[in-house]
């Protein structure tokens, strides 16, 4: 188990786009710098889709281009196939994610495109990223989605999810991202489905985790991820967001949870718990009548609890 964890925000997509409010330009561009502020690494600021499929991310470009100025951040992006890489570079994000489905009923719905279609996407998109100046040359990373089961389809099979991960690195991929976008995983399933996808692709081509929280295995799973070296892990402030285009998944792993039980473990993490927590007003203002969650904002925090962040600092 790794000492030191990435926690990777991606609210501003994962998040806004499952919901019908579109978040102003002016508060997206707050939650970002105080989300940054708090010690925050990376984080997804948005989806390169068509607005008038996603009209809450039209804004991606502006936000991009706002989230480049703050030192040291990781600006990241979803994009869905090669037009939104397109897209993504032009803006000069740093980092660009394409989902590709274990589900080919998910991926048609989705994307529509099949399995193999989506291989030829991806290889292309890589290429792209490839032909760019090595100084502006964005990371590339496939999220293997729905890797845990599928509304459409139930439990998908292990070594069809094997196949497909080491066909994406074939293509090009420099990373891969495991994600429960329908919240059915277990802690037991991550473990193993980590350890066979890392087996056949590399320790170092698997290092990131998207979980829901679903149904109560949010936290469960981060710890069976630490325990087979996953170091970066994906969040949404407030528990923000679902997959719209799966239906009956919903429940990010609220950030500031997330934090704390990190911090409370004694994994470092950067984030100061405090001033993250003092960001959900942000999304409370900007965002009226939207459910915001959060155990650690309805608790707070133990008597005597000092985040590792805070420990560090104090020295």
């Amino acid at each position: 188990m790794s000492n030191a964890i990435t926690i990777s925000e991606v609210g501003p997509r994962d998040g806004l786009q499952s919901i019908d409010q579109i978040m102003p330009l002016a508060a997206k561009k707050a939650w970002i710098a105080a989300e940054a502020a708090a010690g925050v690494s990376e984080i997804e600021v948005g989806s390169f889709v068509p607005p008038s499929l996603l009209p809450q991310m039209a804004d991606t470009a502006e936000v991009v281009a706002f989230a480049k100025t703050i030192p040291d951040l990781d600006v990241a992006v979803l994009v869905p196939n090669f037009k939104g890489a397109e897209r993504a570079i032009a803006a000069g994000a740093d980092k660009i994610s394409i989902p590709f489905s274990m589900s080919e009923t998910h991926s048609l719905n989705n994307l529509r495109k099949t399995h193999e279609q989506m291989i030829e996407e991806i290889k292309a998109v890589a290429d792209l990223v490839a032909r760019q100046p090595e100084a502006s040359r964005p990371y590339f990373e496939v999220g293997l989605s729905t890797a845990f089961g599928c509304t459409m389809e139930g439990p998908i099979a292990t070594e069809q999810i094997v196949r497909l991960a080491e066909q994406s690195i074939a293509a090009g991929a420099q990373e891969l991202c495991l994600s429960d976008t329908t919240g059915y995983a277990n802690p037991a399933q991550v473990r193993d489905l980590v350890k066979r996808v890392k087996s056949a692709v590399g320790d170092d081509k698997l290092n990131s985790l998207h979980l829901h929280n679903t149904r109560g295995l949010g936290l469960a799973n981060v710890v069976a991820g630490l325990e087979v070296g996953i170091t970066t892990f994906d969040a949404s402030l407030c528990g923000l967001g679902g997959c719209p285009f799966a239906p009956g998944a919903s429940g990010n792993i609220v950030t500031e949870d997330l934090v704390f039980m990190l911090s409370a473990m004694g994994v470092e993490t950067g984030i100061d718990l405090d001033a993250l927590l003092q960001t959900r007003t942000i999304l409370a203002e900007a965002l009226p009548g939207e459910p915001l969650y959060g155990f650690t904002a309805d608790a707070g925090v133990p008597l005597g609890f000092e985040s590792t962040q805070n420990l560090k600092a104090h020295g």
